[in-house]
């Protein structure tokens, strides 16, 4: 058991939880806070969102040890709030709720947008709430209670709190708004409030603070091909030929040999993301090994990622053939967070490794160009991955 001291709807909490009990579980059964639903327990649904340090969190799935010594807000606390007290009469009023069991999840991520968005904008409203599933309204009430309360709170000359107050981007209860300058934090700047019609968002330096970067999770992948390491590892080393390997992935500045600066597209089914950053790279020509560690931010999501690739080019199996050991360490935020558990991104590495592989070869060979590709699709990684273990498991035999 390990003891954890919070403070919940404004109230202080002592209590000893073992390390694995999830803060749903410890507010609905410890606290009799039932208003917190447990939907899908796999962060994916949103019916289990609370406010932790300010910031909507999956409560499901956030551990209440990492919450030691954070302010957890339940819909509960948010009885006498002003915000979601207009929200509730919005949503009664456009007929936003049916059964009710998403609605304590859906108010507090609402509230969030109220806060946060300078304008009503449907766009942004729909992108925002996109991590929040209901299975009665079709959304559109939903969408239309928020833009109203938006929309009467800055004709109220109400203004939005460019990034409701947070000054640090990190996992909610991280506590890394008080944590040392240069301690892994990425800072936000007034520009992650605006809204999709003012200037695209550009982190300072997402790759600055990553020397102590610890991901949430990790894997490895492999590929071999058909040319001498050295010949590889030099390839490696050009920013510019491995960006038009990679899907979805284009320079946004000139590269250096130890500083990059570009933009990762991204699309998941209706939600897509740029992400912009930058990263560190070092190298080693004695052991043809490397490391890029950078992270970036997406403006209009605002879905934050951050990563490190470790590679290696080894002798491959035949002569003149190489092996490429890939280690990746990435933590997800934001929208996109909820599509990042490690299963689903290793089925997606893999096919994405394939196809930078396959890329890889055609730039060494200069037999053929490298096909464009102006956004890495997710859904079509998985559509082409669900094909090859059909063909696997029932003899149609080849690659998707």
């Amino acid at each position: 058991m390990t003891p954890v001291s919070l403070t919940v709807n404004g109230t202080g909490t002592t209590a000893s939880v073992e390390p694995r009990t999830a803060l749903a579980d410890f507010v609905r059964e410890g606290l009799n806070l039932t208003g917190t639903h447990l939907g899908c327990e796999h962060g994916v649904c949103g019916a289990c969102t609370v406010l932790v340090d300010g910031v909507p969190a999956r409560s499901c799935i956030t551990p209440t040890v990492a919450c030691d010594g954070a302010e957890v807000t339940t819909i509960e606390g948010l009885d006498n709030d002003e915000i979601a007290t207009e929200l509730r009469a919005a949503f009664t009023r456009e007929h936003a709720l049916q059964c009710g069991y998403c609605t304590p999840g859906m108010l507090i991520s609402a509230r969030d947008l109220v806060v946060r968005l300078d304008r009503a904008c449907e766009q942004s409203i729909r992108v925002g709430m996109s991590g929040n599933l209901c299975r009665c309204t079709g959304y559109v009430g939903i969408v239309r209670a928020i833009h109203t309360v938006i929309a009467d709170r800055r004709a109220r000359g109400i203004p939005a709190q460019p990034g409701a107050g947070r000054t640090a981007l990190g996992p909610a209860g991280a506590h890394l708004s008080a944590a040392p300058a240069g301690a892994g934090e990425v800072r936000i700047t007034k520009a992650v409030a605006a809204t999709p019609s003012g200037p695209p968002h550009r982190a300072a330096d997402p790759a600055g603070d990553e020397a102590d970067f610890s991901p949430a999770a990790h894997f490895v992948q492999t590929f071999t091909v058909a040319f001498a390491p050295d010949e590889v590892f030099a390839v490696l080393g050009d920013v510019a030929a491995v960006a038009a390997c990679l899907p979805g992935a284009a320079l946004t500045a000139p590269p250096t040999p130890e500083r990059i600066e570009g933009e990762m597209r991204v699309k998941i089914g209706p939600i897509a993301a740029a992400f912009r950053g930058t990263a560190r790279i070092s190298r080693d020509p004695a052991t043809r090994s490397g490391r890029i560690v950078g992270g970036g931010l997406d403006a209009r999501g605002r879905s934050s990622a951050r990563g490190a690739i470790e590679y290696r080019v080894l002798p491959g199996p035949d002569p003149d053939s190489s092996r490429v050991e890939i280690e990746v360490g990435y933590t997800l935020s934001g929208v996109l967070a909820q599509f990042g558990r490690p299963g689903l991104v290793r089925d997606l590495a893999a096919r994405l490794t394939a196809d930078f592989a396959a890329n890889l070869e055609r730039k060494l060979s200069g037999s053929a160009p490298i096909p464009a590709a102006t956004e890495l699709s997710a859904t079509r990684l998985l559509l082409q991955l669900i094909r090859a273990r059909f063909r696997a498991l029932f003899g149609g035999g080849g690659d998707a």
